[in-house]
């Protein structure tokens, strides 16, 4: 192969939130960017690193949501190599953890990995690192689609960004963080920053390209013009509302759930509802 890397999209299981892991293929190595959410699709991820016949060189992390998270130490295996986010993924991964097992293992069950393994490197807003010649900056957002965000482009060009969850590929979104004004304003400055002719490897779809910055951004205000125009006096009847209109923006039903999961909280954050327990997810 030439000294160029290659880009492998490894996808999960419907079953497993349709996540994307990607792995970076050096002429010696792979760089691995996030794992996947179950036990079986990131054992499968390993096999992907193992079928390369190079060794795992780093984990790049892309944010704090346990599906990026989770299958660590399946992809991992014995190597003992370096799993980098900023300061704010890891400290979001260590505090959350232990609510994410209290609410995925219900529903996922011996499938949510009973040891899940943290990032060991933290790398700051700007900084670059490089494994076999191909480098990689990190950029950091805070929090954004979650309570923190840290994509990463690929060499110098900045042509191809593992955007993580700022995109989603055409599929329904998770909300229920309510960082909801954070990621348009991120959106707003990615989009002035990355390159017009940049390819977005994202967490759910894709890739994506600039153009799906306005799908993403449309999907963010029609939800929260939704939420706010809605009656709440009932709220089944207002859920079953803003489902009705999130479906007539995108007709689709991959990963739905993850929409629903977040009117409850959102209607919340907005003061509409009364406070209860905020709805989490695997995304």
């Amino acid at each position: 192969m030439t000294s160029a890397p290659l880009i492998h999209t490894c996808r999960s299981s419907p079953e497993g939130a349709l996540v994307n892991a990607y792995l970076v293929e050096t002429r010696a190595g792979v760089v691995a960017v996030d794992s996947l959410l179950t036990v079986s699709d990131s054992c499968a991820l390993r096999r992907n690193v193992e079928h390369l016949g190079k060794p795992l060189l780093a984990v790049l992390l892309t944010h704090s949501h346990p599906d990026h998270y989770g299958g660590l130490t399946e992809l991992v295996a014995d190597d003992d190599v370096p799993i980098l986010a900023t300061q704010g993924v890891h400290d979001v991964i260590s505090r959350d953890d232990p609510v994410k097992e209290q609410i995925l293992r219900p529903m996922f069950g011996d499938e949510w990995p009973e040891k899940r393994t943290f990032p060991n490197t933290t790398v700051k807003d700007g900084e670059s690192v490089t494994f076999d010649g191909v480098t990689f900056t990190v950029i950091d957002l805070g929090p954004s689609e979650s309570p923190h965000d840290n994509p990463w482009l690929l060499t110098d060009d900045a042509k191809a960004v593992f955007l993580g969850d700022q995109i989603y590929g055409h599929m329904h979104c998770y909300l229920a963080d309510g960082f909801f004004e954070e990621w348009l304003e991120n959106i707003a400055m990615l989009r002035s920053r990355l390159s017009s002719d940049a390819v977005l490897y994202i967490g759910h779809g894709g890739p994506a390209g600039t153009a799906d910055w306005d799908w993403q951004r449309g999907y963010v205000e029609t939800f929260l013009e939704a939420i706010r125009s809605t009656d709440w006096s009932d709220r089944g009847r207002a859920r079953q509302a803003v489902i009705a209109r999130m479906k007539a923006y995108l007709p689709g039903e991959e990963l739905q759930f993850l929409m629903e999961l977040s009117i409850d909280p959102v209607a919340e954050k907005l003061g509409l509802v009364s406070a209860g327990p905020v709805a989490e997810h695997g995304s």
